[in-house]
Parts: C-alpha cells; structure tokens; sequence
C-alpha cells in the first residue's frame, strides 16, 4: 500500500479484502438515496390534504431534491477528490440522515422543501462517493461485476420506491417514508466509519471554487428547463430562458476549466475517444430508458387503461430484469469476452430491439409490451456497467470522484434529453393526425373536446400512432448511439495498443 499526501492510505492492486462487504455498505445508502427520486410521488395527496400544499408547493417538494443533487454532482465528486472519498461519504449520510429527520418532522410546505434541497446536497455526495470507493477498492476484472451491482441499485431503487411508500402510507403518517432513512443512515455511518478506507487525490490540487460556483448554476438550469418542460412547454420563456442561462453558464464553466492549472473538470478528458465513447454510449442508454419510461406511462394508461398504480407495476419488469442479469454477473463476464465495445453494442442494440418491440407490439395489449421491458432490461444490465467502467478507466484513479460525478451528470441529462426528444416527437406525430379543431395540445384535452365516442376512439388511436412513431424513432437513436459507441472505443483500444508495442520497442531498444 502507498501513503496519501496526509499520511492515509490508498489501496493496493489486489483489492481491498472487504470490498465486497464494503459494497454490500455504500450500495445501501445508495439504494436510499435512489429511493427518495420516487418515494415521495406516492405521498401527494397525503401532502396535500394535511399540509395545505398547493401544486407548485408540491412540484418543489418533488423537484428541490433531484434538482439540487443534480446540479451538485461534479462539485461533489472533485469534493471527494480533494478532501478525502470516505470524509464525504460520512458527511453525505449525515447531511441525508439529518435532512431526512427534519423532512419527517416538517409542519410545512417551507420546512419540506428545504429539507429535501439539503437531503438532495447529501444525495449528491453518495451518488459520487459510492462510485468512487468502487473504483479505489476492486482491482480491474473485479470491476466490472462490482459496478453492474451497483447500477442494480438504481434500478432496484426505482422499481421498489413507489411500492414502499404506498405500504408505508398504508400503515403510518406521510413523515414515516423519511423517517425510515435514518437507521440506514445511522447504520452506513458506523460501517463506513469502521470499513472503508480513506483515499484522495494524492497531488492535492488547489479547490477550484469559481468552477464549482459554474458547474453547479449551470446544471441546476439545465436540469429546472428539462423537470419544467413538461408541464410549461418547451416552448414557453420560463423553460428557454432558463436553458439558454444554464447553457451560457456552463460554456463559461468549459472555457474557465480550460484555462486554469488545476480544473474542476480536466477537458483533456474529452481526447480521450474511450473516455468520449463511453459517454456517447451512457446518454444514449439513459436517454432511451428515460424517454421510453416517460411514453411508456402514458401509453399503459391513455391507450391501454391501466390506473396509476397498475401502470407502475407493469413497467417493474424492465427494472427487475436489470436486477435479475446483473446479480448474475452477466455483464462482467460478457466483457473478457467480447471486448468492451462489443459488450456495449449489445446491449444497446438489445436496448434498440425491446423499444421497437414495444413500438409494433404494445399497442394491441401487455403482452407484446412485457416482452419489450425485459428486452430493453436485459440490454441495459449489458451495457450500462460495461459504459460506467469504460468512464472511470479512461479518468485517473486520483479524479475518480469527478468521474463519478461525470457518469451522474451524463444520467440526468440523457433522461432529460429522453423524455424532451421522444416527447416532441410524440407531440408532432399527435398534432399532425389530430384536428386542430378538437384541441390536439394533449390526449385529455383532445378527448374531452370530442364530439362522440367515435372521435374519442380516433384521437386515441392517433396517440397510439405518436407513441410508436416515438418509440421507433428512440430505437434507432439507441442503436446508432451504441454502433458510434462501439467505433470510438475501438478506436481507442487500438490506439492504446499500438502505443504500448511503440513503448515496448523504445524500452527494448
């Protein structure tokens, strides 16, 4: 083992001989963290009746969270870099645990919202930390396996997040789905604090506090414009001009990174084609998945019937099939191999083949749906811990916090991008085979305008039209996305082989 500029300790090649306990910790606070995306959408009539919460109080109850934690991914993880990956693994559960006592407890719609922003701070800290310690504690063919479990938790965390809170509002007060984060909390505190060990970047770069201030307006407006566009419009002034702001600060925060001595974010980073391909790769697949979640919902409730809660059930087995596969290691053992490009290319042109299949066969019923999500699941189990190692090989151990932080940001932005694209699309589709003179802003609009029950069932048929237009318009995206993915690692692979024969040569010379 090699000593820290303070004295600490890194971890050797071989692995820490607890890192799979160790995964076991931060994999439960991450589930925790991943919990509270979704938990609370169940709670809303709850928050509504019993704190006299009004819908833009209950938007910001939902929204401070994600949006914070969003907005605050690259400041966390150059954090963990600088000041230590277990300090801020240990500050983020406390800020969690706290943020979740004072959430539980709250008497208002204010003390609500405030609490969910600083448990969103906390949330950003795990989400950066866990990776990280992945990275400093599993040697290169551990690595794998260990980050597919752990891009299980995500997916675990939104199958069983609007489950959990219908039971717990079954048996107690709305409070009760925070409350129940604090043993976690307590309990990741006393093992991160007994287990996991300390590691930083060695060279113990200068704070880059102008770039922090940057990255975290710029994401926070960027992430606001894709939570508000939905709702508002794209097209209306608050989403743009709070786009256009957040894409002006975040060009500022690229030219300031590139020219300061020690950036936040190293833009030589995006040289690097394996480190490109791979982040090509990671929108393109969250992209997929987040627009497909956001038709798929509309499309079992508009088209086939289902209730809310019908609905969330029946998108469970995308998740559960992401569970399932990665638990098993077949991602891990697909790399030896087919290379990581070919690991990659599969899954995506998995993830390409469910979208279409739920595109020419979901409309008619379930079934020809259910086949998709565990299509599109397995897919995704291949590709995405394939895609988040290629990112954290191609950054220096010593950046593996901004690296981190790079694989969450690039998450939240192919989500937003998803829903954002495949949602225009839909839109465009529905417009052009609705009458404008039945009110084609939206389905319920348009239903509500129609004259009788034929024209009711032509304006759904039209939307189920939008909806596979969209959905095949996202599977070619994915597939393309993963075919470009696939080229540049390559690329890269060879790249980095034919300069190690060249060194090999020199040496040997």
């Amino acid at each position: 083992m090699t000593a820290t500029a303070a004295g600490q300790k890194t971890l050797s090649s071989p692995g820490h001989p607890q890192r799979w306990l160790i995964l076991g910790v931060i994999c439960l606070a991450q589930l925790t963290v991943l919990l509270d995306n979704t938990v609370l959408n169940v709670a809303i009539p709850s928050l509504t009746r019993e704190l006299d919460a009004s819908t833009a109080d209950v938007q910001w109850m939902i929204n401070a969270y994600s949006l914070v934690q969003s907005g605050l991914l690259l400041t966390a993880g150059s954090s963990a870099d600088r000041y230590g990956r277990k300090k801020m693994l240990i500050a983020g559960l406390a800020l969690f645990g706290i943020g979740s006592l004072i959430a539980g407890l709250a008497q208002s719609s204010t003390q609500l919202i405030a609490a969910r922003a600083g448990m969103g701070v906390g949330g950003a800290l795990l989400m950066t930390t866990t990776l990280a310690v992945i990275v400093q504690i599993f040697e290169e063919g551990e690595r794998v396996r260990a980050i597919g479990i752990w891009s299980t938790v995500s997916s675990l965390g939104f199958a069983v997040g609007p489950l959990i809170g219908g039971v717990m509002l079954d048996h107690f007060w709305w409070g009760a789905i925070f409350l129940i984060n604090i043993p976690v909390a307590a309990l990741g505190l006393v093992a991160v604090a007994r287990l996991v060990p300390e590691s930083k970047n060695p060279a113990g770069e200068r704070p880059d506090l102008l770039g922090a201030l940057l990255s975290t307006i710029g994401m926070t407006c960027v992430v606001y414009a894709i939570i508000s566009g939905p709702g508002h419009g794209w097209t209306s002034g608050r989403v743009l001009l709070t786009a256009v702001a957040g894409a002006a600060v975040l060009t500022g925060f690229v030219l300031w990174e590139l020219r300061i001595p020690h950036p936040m974010l190293d833009m030589h980073f995006f040289r690097n084609q394996r480190f490109v391909g791979a982040v090509a790769g990671a929108i393109l697949v969250a992209f997929g998945m987040g627009g497909s979640l956001f038709l798929l919902t509309q499309q079992l409730q508009f088209v086939l019937g289902y209730g809310p809660l019908e609905a969330g059930l029946r998108t469970a087995p995308l998740a559960l099939t992401v569970v399932a596969l990665n638990l098993t290691g077949l991602g891990a053992r697909l790399v030896p191999r087919l290379g990581t490009p070919g690991t990659i290319v599969s899954g995506m042109s998995l993830l390409a083949a469910g979208l279409a299949a739920i595109a020419l066969f979901g409309g008619d019923g379930y079934g020809g749906m259910l086949l998709g999500l565990v299509v599109m699941g397995a897919g995704i189990a291949i590709a995405m811990p394939a895609m988040a190692n290629a990112i954290m090989s191609a950054i220096p151990p010593e950046k593996a916090g901004v690296g981190a932080g790079v694989n969450g940001t690039l998450a939240e932005f192919g989500n937003g991008l998803g829903v954002a694209v495949l949602g225009a699309v839909l839109g465009s589709r529905f417009s052009a085979l609705v009458p404008t003179a039945v009110g084609a802003a939206s389905l319920p609009a348009a239903l509500a305008a129609a004259a009788d029950a034929g024209e009711r069932t032509r304006i759904t048929d039209a939307f189920a039209s939008g909806l596979e237009t969209s959905q095949l318009f996202g599977a070619v995206a994915v597939l393309l996305g993963g075919a470009l993915a696939a080229v540049l690692l390559h690329r890269a692979q060879r790249t980095e082989r034919v300069r190690a024969d060249s060194a090999g040569g020199t040496a040997a010379a």
